[in-house]
């Protein structure tokens, strides 16, 4: 059933971490970096840069908190943080938009995680026309809703995310319906999906996992990004919204 449910309980194996990026600019970069992640830092200027290595430090913590794993030996793949080599068997997922982290790791299966402002997008009804179904299209562009956008964006980012696919041509593998109905284009019956809200952004994890299995969650934020330290962040807050399931999409 979609929505809020008491019948849902967080898996740990299952978590959404998220944080704030850092106001202070870097002064050097960390030692706790990877050759290869250094080398990656080294090609951005200034607020990318320093974004870069707050995903790198989010990402540890992820990790690290999921698994009890000690954060100094925490380490993912290079070029493309999907998937842990220490600890091994974690699968993850990284997202970042102006100035917010979210991280989101499973050791159950595959995960996508996409966090965007929850109000930005003032051409929106565009997108919906051009890369939306006929039937979001039709309850999107009536409720003419910011809210009700970005909360189909981030759940199809998130989906394709998790299922392995780039934008291009795949929007529309999921459909976002009224009433927290989700359609998406894969048979495995255990695909889900939770939204919520944290300090102005909106966030979607969609995962596989069991029927009252539903991500835990964490804000943190970095006092000192030279070092692998984190603090709850007491300014922010997750929201949860709805759980929902995925359903098979209806081919008749």
């Amino acid at each position: 059933m979609a929505g809020l449910s008491s019948d849902c309980n967080p898996d740990p194996a299952l978590s959404l971490w998220l944080s704030p990026t850092p106001v202070q600019p870097l002064s050097q970069l960390p030692d706790w970096l990877s050759p290869a992640e250094r080398e990656r830092a080294y090609s951005f200027h200034h607020t990318g840069r320093l974004e870069f290595v707050h995903s790198r430090w989010l990402i540890r913590q992820a990790l690290s908190g999921a698994s009890n794993h000690p954060v100094d030996d925490c380490r993912v793949l290079a070029h493309r943080p999907v998937a842990s080599l220490s600890p091994p068997g974690w699968t993850l997922s990284l997202s970042h938009s102006h100035g917010f982290a979210a991280c989101a790791v499973s050791a159950l299966g595959p995960v996508g995680v996409d966090i965007e402002p929850s109000h930005q997008h003032r051409q929106w009804p565009r997108i919906v026309r051009r890369w939306f179904s006929a039937a979001e299209q039709g309850w999107l562009l009536t409720n003419a809703d910011d809210a009700d956008f970005v909360r189909a964006w981030t759940l199809k980012e998130a989906w394709l995310k998790a299922t392995g696919r780039g934008i291009a041509g795949n929007l529309q593998t999921l459909a976002v319906l009224p009433h927290q109905v989700l359609r998406g284009d894969r048979p495995e019956p255990d695909w889900r999906a939770s939204l919520g809200t944290v300090g102005g952004y909106t966030v979607a994890v969609v995962y596989r996992a069991g029927p009252h299995a539903i991500p835990s969650d964490s804000v943190l934020r970095a006092p000192d990004a030279s070092a692998l330290l984190a603090v709850p962040s007491g300014d922010h807050r997750l929201h949860w919204l709805e759980h929902s399931p995925i359903l098979m999409e209806d081919t008749h």
